[in-house]
């Protein structure tokens, strides 16, 4: 087989990190479900809390290629990569910068977390590199961004981020998730450490809980020295999910990056709908910079109904469209960002966020955009059609 960076996307997807079935030459994976290996004239100790049994150490190769980094270590949960990530390379008297939008578990993990650890953080006051420049201290260890960002979409620069923690001996760690390796890959702009919640396109069907990070084997050394002491590891059977998954990501987030584009114009002219935020938007304040980082807009966006029509009583209203929490499946769904991704930051935080209370975060699936359009529509219809009755009564 070629080397993986001459590899196309859909083959990197299907064949690299395969657990060859050696004995019985099956066309899928093995799955390895042993937690006791031989450790006796062995070239690898292996054991699952190590993230090294055959299903674990070939996954990691996958999302390496994906990623186009050296090496990668998968974890039980995003926030188990993010926290674990974190924690390796801060330590007490050390300082993070991490930029104002953020999703809000990794927001809470900072701030409810780093004091007791005696790590320093600071929070951009917009996603200027300016703003960037202003927080780092002597003692800043890391640059912590998002982008597109949880739930607002907003593009931070990843070139300038880059650019600013080399020029200062800074490592810079990304949230990779609402982009995913097929539509973004951050090493190509000089970020250093790619994170994700592998629940969302990586896993792709609503049915796996994972994280992952990808980078350079010493950054990845360096996050498994401490990753092995907390246990986040994941077991072998969603591992082998996972690399299942994994086979058809590039042709799921592809249509879904399309289905979002066909949506975000679609709402964008509805008159029911007050705001749109999506990257793909020529609207959009930062369109011009995601053109440039992104292959495509991916399948994550945001909006918010006039006035008159109440969030929830609309998102009930849906028939097709679940209102569900997480994101990324191939089903499309809704939820209310106050009250799920970000429910644990105060009110104030969320407004500092911009965050409002009637906005609507929009997973788009793979459904025929026709039939997603129908059941919004229907939706809207039904609440005004309510509103007109309670006035006229």
């Amino acid at each position: 087989m070629k080397k993986n960076n001459n590899l196309g996307i859909n083959t990197i997807c299907t064949h690299v990190g395969e657990v060859k079935d050696e004995q019985f030459k099956g066309a899928i994976s093995p799955i390895y479900m042993s937690t006791s290996y031989e450790f006796d004239n062995v070239d690898v100790k292996r054991y699952p809390r190590y993230f090294n049994t055959p299903n674990q150490e070939m996954l990691c190769k996958k999302i390496a290629a994906l990623e186009k980094t050296e090496n990668a270590l998968i974890f039980g949960s995003g926030m188990a990569a993010v926290s674990t990530t974190l924690l390796a390379f801060l330590h007490k008297g050390d300082h993070i910068v991490l930029q104002q939008t953020l999703y809000g578990g990794t927001y809470n993990f900072v701030v409810e977390e780093f004091d007791k650890f005696g790590i320093e953080y600071s929070f951009t006051k917009d996603l200027s590199i300016e703003s960037f420049q202003k927080e780092i201290k002597e003692n800043t260890k890391v640059l912590y961004i998002e982008t597109p960002s949880n739930p607002l979409l907003t593009i931070t620069d990843m070139q300038l981020v880059a650019d600013l923690a080399k020029q200062n001996g800074i490592v810079t760690m990304i949230d990779n998730t609402f982009a995913s390796p097929i539509n973004q890959t951050p090493i190509d702009f000089g970020i250093d450490i790619m994170l994700h919640s592998a629940t969302k396109y990586m896993g792709g069907h609503s049915d796996i809980l994972a994280g992952a990070v990808a980078a350079s084997n010493e950054h990845i050394d360096k996050i498994w020295n401490i990753a092995k002491n907390l246990g986040g590891s994941l077991s072998d059977f969603t591992v082998w999910m996972l690399e299942r998954s994994l086979k058809t990501m590039s042709l799921r987030v592809k249509r879904q990056s399309k289905n979002a584009l066909k949506m975000a114009k679609y709402l964008d002219k509805n008159e029911s709908i007050a705001n749109v935020y999506y990257p793909g938007l020529k609207s959009h304040p930062n369109y011009a910079l995601a053109k440039k980082q992104m292959s495509n807009f991916g399948g994550m966006l945001s909006f918010e109904l006039n006035d008159t029509i109440n969030a929830m009583d609309f998102m009930n209203a849906l028939s097709l469209i679940k209102p569900s929490m997480s994101l990324a499946g191939v089903e499309s769904t809704m939820l209310s960002p106050t009250q799920t991704s970000h429910a644990l930051l105060s009110p104030e935080e969320r407004e500092n966020q911009g965050i409002k209370d009637g906005l609507i975060r929009f997973s788009v699936g793979i459904e025929e955009t026709k039939d997603i359009i129908a059941d919004i529509e229907q939706a809207i219809d039904s609440r005004i059609e309510k509103i007109v009755q309670k006035e006229e009564k």
